[in-house]
């Protein structure tokens, strides 16, 4: 029997991709053969090649993609997802989060000091960028799974440290305005906010983190580093981050209680 391939070892990117290629094909109703027949010219390809893809277990070609783009429909989703997989410029090369976010159907994070990046203002974020217009354009753009109608917005639910309340980012009118479009995006039940207080020791002070659930109840963690962020699928690191988030929101305030937090910042700190 040959060995079980590792979830881990498959690229989340690829799963990204893979899935909303099976999703377009099910709505054909159409199977994994009767799609491998379209390909390669009429050659086609075998249904176990098909199901590589989907599961992201293989990175199919750029031609492979627009022969299936049409053969599905798909008015060139397929070739953009594809492009954004293996060329997105707006992005560093190693950052695939952002082809997952989208896949999502529930999005738990901690923040220890900085507001989460898709309930940034852009004059915050660019503050944070330090004026890089293109990566700022793309946190922005991050955000437009929150107003979609289909699919649904994923079920966003956010770990706020109380620091980032009182943390200096650009000016003081700068500070009051992402404040209240937080408290904004949470009058309009876009977000779960909850106020972690600045004190005690637990499992977040190593730095900020988000899992993602995506359709398939299969989770995948994006853990922010000093170099870099990494993406995980690896099933013990999951039960890391589902266990920070478990320890991390037994010390979080109620909502009620941490909308009030952030209010008190906004009239006692920055108006």
């Amino acid at each position: 029997m040959a060995p079980q391939r590792k979830r881990g070892t498959v690229s989340p990117t690829l799963l990204a991709f893979g899935r909303r290629f099976r999703r377009l094909r099910e709505a054909k109703g159409w199977t994994q053969e009767a799609l491998g027949r379209r390909a390669n010219g009429g050659l086609g390809v075998k249904p176990q090649y098909i199901g590589a893809v989907e599961n992201g277990r293989t990175r199919c070609t750029r031609e492979f993609a627009e022969t299936m783009d049409h053969a599905l429909d798909a008015d060139g989703e397929l070739l953009d997802l594809y492009d954004d997989l293996v060329k997105d410029a707006t992005f560093p090369t190693w950052f695939d989060w952002h082809t997952v976010e989208p896949e999502a159907e529930m999005l738990q994070a901690y923040e220890p000091l900085n507001i989460h990046g898709l309930l940034q203002t852009p004059a915050y974020a660019s503050a944070l960028l330090r004026g890089d217009k293109e990566a700022v354009e793309a946190r922005i753009n991050r955000q437009i799974i929150l107003g979609r109608e289909n699919p649904p917005p994923p079920n966003l639910s956010v770990l706020q440290d109380e620091v980032s309340l009182y943390r200096p980012v650009g000016s003081s009118e700068l500070m009051k305005e992402q404040l209240e479009h937080l408290l904004y995006q949470v009058e309009r039940r876009v977000v779960t906010v909850q106020i972690v207080p600045s004190a005690g020791e637990h499992a977040g002070n190593s730095g900020s983190f988000t899992l993602a659930t995506l359709p398939d109840r299969s989770e995948i963690a994006y853990v922010d580093m000093a170099a870099r962020g990494l993406t995980l699928s690896d099933p013990e690191d999951i039960a890391l981050v589902s266990r920070s988030l478990i320890e991390i929101r037994s010390l979080a305030l109620p909502v009620s209680h941490s909308i009030e937090v952030i209010q008190k910042a906004v009239r006692e700190r920055w108006t």
